[in-house]
């Protein structure tokens, strides 16, 4: 049984059984009395490319046609014009299939990892992969793209590993801290280079659609979101943990800061290291969910690649174990009815219960990156 559950083509199949009938039970459930679906994000963003395209301003207030506000970048919106040319029922399980397909084809090309332990990955990371796919989020799809990253830089591939950071920045900001990693390769200038040229296209990827002055408009708008949405919230993260365990409200700015100065530091002494990429790879995973402020339930599919990462290269002793153990409850079952109502309510969404043992991980992987001796194994 236990190699039945390491073969690829079940992996295949459950990941995309699972997108299937999650596409299937969202747009059963039909609209509600204001006119509101159970998959409203996926009609954010295929709202965006018409918003983008009739000279709107995609980060405005729809009321009338979604529930919340529209956040990525203006080739994202772009991007979802595939989706916008065709019917929900259609296009809801194309969204999904590319956020489990595209992250899947990325465990299964790790490199340094065994078909068991690329297989664990796959099985750990899906009940965090359901919750996205059930809110029709993104956050498969930013998973596989820093995974993808990682990929092509261990291939020697520079131009398209700088294309898929490129991408993930143009996703979710945050995304284009997986160019950290080049800095375990050769070709650093090259990749420095293509990332450059990719960012560029990115960026000017609406004009001949939209016309280059009205889509520095577009930026413009863009930017007073970000502004506005920073100050909002604090989420499932450092800040929130920060602010509900010791009623502490630092500087949200501050602890971002610090956060990547002691990533970027991690990152510098872990190239020493014989698995320093794929330390570094685990820690950009887990720090792109827990130093976001805006962090929730459905974005920690990412961190739950990275606990996994880490929990590969560790030395498997019985604490790391227990903690991979309460990662998990807390992660993947605290939000779920396994947990009584009450608990949930009172204790894990209160003290931000979810975040915490990302937290834990990350910080243990940082010092662990900085002062493990070479000559001990990762």
């Amino acid at each position: 049984m236990y190699h039945f559950f390491q073969k690829r083509w079940l992996t295949w199949a459950i990941y995309t059984l699972a997108a299937l009938l999650i596409s299937v039970q969202r747009l059963s459930l039909g609209f509600d009395a204001k006119g509101y679906s159970a998959y409203e994000n996926y009609r954010i963003f295929r709202n965006a490319f018409s918003h983008l395209l009739n000279g709107q301003n995609p980060y405005a207030s729809f009321p009338a046609e979604q529930w919340d506000l529209f956040k990525y970048s203006p080739a994202f919106a772009l991007g979802m014009a595939p989706f916008a040319a065709v019917p929900d029922w259609l296009g809801l399980p194309l969204w999904n299939l590319l956020n489990a397909l595209l992250l899947l084809a990325a465990i299964w090309r790790l490199p340094g990892l065994s078909t068991p332990q690329r297989a664990f990955i796959a099985w750990w990371i899906l009940p965090e992969l359901v919750v996205s796919m059930q809110n029709s989020q993104s956050n498969g799809l930013t998973a596989a793209l820093i995974l993808w990253t990682y990929v092509a830089l261990h291939e020697n591939r520079a131009g398209a590993a700088a294309g898929w950071t490129a991408a993930g920045a143009f996703l979710k900001i945050f995304g284009i801290f997986s160019g950290l990693l080049a800095w375990f390769y050769p070709g650093k200038w090259r990749f420095a280079a293509w990332s450059i040229a990719w960012a560029i296209l990115f960026a000017l990827l609406p004009a001949p659609f939209i016309g280059l002055h009205h889509l520095g408009q577009v930026y413009a708008w863009w930017w007073e979101l970000l502004l506005n949405d920073h100050a909002n919230s604090v989420g499932l993260s450092v800040q929130g943990w920060l602010q509900t365990w010791f009623g502490w409200m630092p500087s949200k700015t501050g602890v971002t800061l610090a956060g990547l100065a002691a990533l970027v530091a991690s990152v510098f002494y872990a190239r020493r290291l014989p698995n320093g990429a794929l330390l570094a790879l685990a820690s950009i995973l887990l720090w792109v969910v827990i130093f976001n402020h805006k962090a929730e339930s459905p974005t920690f599919v990412i961190a739950m690649c990275g606990v996994a990462i880490w929990y590969l290269t560790s030395q498997r002793t019985p604490w790391e174990t227990a903690l991979l153990v309460v990662t998990f409850i807390l992660v993947s079952l605290s939000p779920t009815d396994v947990f009584p109502r009450m608990w949930r309510e009172q204790i894990v969404q209160p003290f931000v219960l979810k975040a915490v043992p990302c937290i834990v991980v990350w910080v243990l992987l940082t010092v662990r990156m900085v002062w493990m001796r070479v000559d001990k194994k990762g």
